[in-house]
């Protein structure tokens, strides 16, 4: 119903009387009202983190229900704070990296160790530190598993970032450098929006990557220690243990309505905030879409808010740095400055030298050599395991990825239903492979592998629907006019646009794989108990027996796999990217 006003001028619409902020009120009161609830949840969830320990022993996980609201929420939580400290972690660590090289030296192997060592390899070290940290309070176990959760989604977000720092477009990179950028205004102005729409698919991916550990980070089982987190990850662990199918269906379908809820509050928002970054010298046709984003865009208040809290970044982005007075040339011969690299290197050699002396000292005191062939034979078998599962990945996926990547409106219906899948935990399927196996006689060897890749073949699939949405339209304006199809356009447009984006996918798919593999290679359900030869069911082994000194073997074998097999195939793909196919 619209009311009328007579004027000089005649009937006109009762709005067009009212002041700006009451005629958009009805946007302001949705807002608020969801901004309330949200800060009532969030508070809530906080509170019951610092409870005392105690009260996992005199209220212990229930598969009743009722409980699942309250264990969604605090599961929830755990995945946000982790994802903020990834964030941040990305931030920091890879700009340095593509900033520095003596730093890159240093980062990007330790990304590829740390990628590699699994989750539960975390928890057998930081569940004592964290709960010597807090004691007698849940707050230590809750810093566990967000660490453990951190450790699940911080890799990927900063091999993406890393990656769209070093293929910057050249001539955006030589306007700052003219312009006399500082590195926080260009940091600002062009690496952090240039890098956006990259890093929030892999913020997406990162999330359901958390959630495919979930049960590893809260029901924790480290030698004697046992702690079970109100969330997801324990009811499901609980539900498995018990053979309670009806359980493990609640505990699924509660995972999938929190990913549809976060999908439509969060990330389909940030999705269609980040579309302005494209880089493209033309206007889009088709863009993202968010029922949120639009109404926070009718607000006047909450725009408002917004923008006082943005005030001290634009301020610092704005700011126009006095030139230092040039300091007096020095000129360092050549030979100096090799001794320089030369001692830095030797500095470093002889830090990683010495920590490795360590861990070998600590690991002879208990294993002999023989240990140590007998891991190094599983590490071949599981690495074999993931080359295969990786090529059949890549197979499938790069063709899906593009066909999603240039189609935003096809992207925006799968984008829940890809974020379901990647964030299925294996330890669902189970019950459904363990029957399968035992009923058909298959070799566990064989048919256990699929989980591996269940989880991290979506690091493939969502870094190229990135790569393909970010094609210049002018790029793709241009294919058309030359009428190139079939064979011709992926050769010389489709495969060099997402080639550096499916290069960061498929690395991070391959150290989640072996982080995957603990899980995968060992499967419990009830009395059947399935293994397949391979460093990840080792470790298990380990961990579940609190054996420190096999842990600690099993992960160093499986870091040496790691790095040997990103030096030989994914750095080169990373330099051959970085030199020949950045947009220009």
């Amino acid at each position: 119903m619209v009311f009328f006003l007579e004027d000089a001028k005649g009937a006109r619409p009762l709005a067009r009387f009212l002041p700006g902020n009451i005629r958009f009120a009805w946007a302001d009161v949705a807002a608020f009202i969801l901004l309330a609830g949200v800060s009532v949840l969030v508070f809530h969830g906080a509170e019951q983190m610092g409870l005392p320990l105690s009260q996992l022993q005199t209220s212990p996980i229930s598969l009743d229900p009722v409980h699942l609201p309250e264990y969604a929420l605090r599961t929830t939580l755990r995945m946000f704070a982790a994802l903020g400290a990834s964030l941040m972690f990305t931030f920091v660590v890879a700009t340095l990296a593509a900033r520095s090289r003596k730093a890159e030296m240093i980062i990007v192997p330790a990304l590829d160790i740390l990628q590699s060592v699994p989750v539960l390899g975390f928890l057998t070290f930081t569940v004592t530190m964290f709960m010597g940290l807090f004691p007698g309070s849940q707050l230590g176990a809750e810093c566990a598993a967000i660490f453990a959760i951190f450790t699940a989604q911080a890799w990927n977000m900063a091999f993406s970032f890393y990656q769209s720092l070093k293929t910057l477009p050249s001539d955006l990179d030589e306007v700052t450098r003219n312009f006399g950028f500082s590195p926080w205004r260009r940091f600002i102005r062009l690496e952090l929006p240039f890098a956006t729409p990259s890093l929030v698919w892999n913020m997406m991916m990162s999330m359901s990557g958390g959630w495919f550990f979930v049960v590893a980070s809260e029901a924790i089982t480290v030698g004697h220690t046992s702690i079970a987190l109100p969330g997801i990850g324990s009811w499901l662990a609980l539900a498995i243990q018990h053979q309670d199918m009806g359980a493990v269906t609640w505990g699924v379908t509660a995972m999938a309505i929190v990913i549809l809820l976060y999908d439509q509050f969060f990330f389909r928002p940030v999705i269609a905030w980040a579309d302005k970054f494209r880089f493209e010298q033309t206007a889009s046709q088709e863009t993202p879409k968010s029922w949120l984003y639009d109404l926070i865009h009718r607000t006047r208040f909450l725009r408002r808010a917004f923008s006082l809290l943005t005030v001290p970044v634009k301020k610092l982005a704005a700011i126009k740095w006095s030139k230092l007075p040039p300091a007096p040339e020095v000129r360092i011969p050549a030979e100096a400055n090799r001794a320089i690299d030369i001692l830095w290197i030797v500095l470093v050699v002889a830090a990683c030298a010495f920590s490795v002396w360590e861990l070998v000292h600590y690991i002879a005191r208990s294993l002999t050599w023989g240990d140590l062939r007998a891991v190094a034979a599983m590490g071949l078998a599981t690495l074999v395991r993931v080359a295969i599962l990786i090529a059949l990945a890549s197979v499938i996926w790069v063709p899906i990825g593009v066909w999603i990547g240039l189609r935003p409106a096809w992207a925006e219906r799968l984008q829940p239903v890809a974020q379901f899948l990647a964030a299925f935990p294996a330890n669902v399927l189970f019950p459904v492979v363990a029957m399968i196996i035992v009923g058909l006689r298959l070799d566990p060897n064989i048919w256990l592998s699929p989980l591996m890749i269940l989880g991290t073949q979506w690091y493939i699939l969502f870094n190229v629907i990135a790569g393909a949405s970010a094609i210049p339209g002018d790029m793709k304006e241009v294919s058309r006019m030359f009428g190139l199809k079939g064979w011709q356009w992926w050769r010389q447009v489709a495969l060099p646009a997402v080639f550096p984006y499916y290069v960061t996918g498929a690395l991070t798919a391959s150290g989640g794989s072996w982080n995957a593999s603990i899980v995968a290679e060992a499967v419990d359900w009830g009395r059947t108990h399935l293994e397949a030869f391979g460093l990840g069911a080792y470790i298990a082994r380990a961990t579940a027996a609190g054996n420190y000194p096999r842990v600690a073997l099993g992960i160093a074998v499986m870091s040496i796999f790691v790095i040997g097999f990103n030096r030989t195939v994914w750095r080169p793909l990373y330099g051959y990217a970085e030199r020949r196919l950045r947009i220009n």
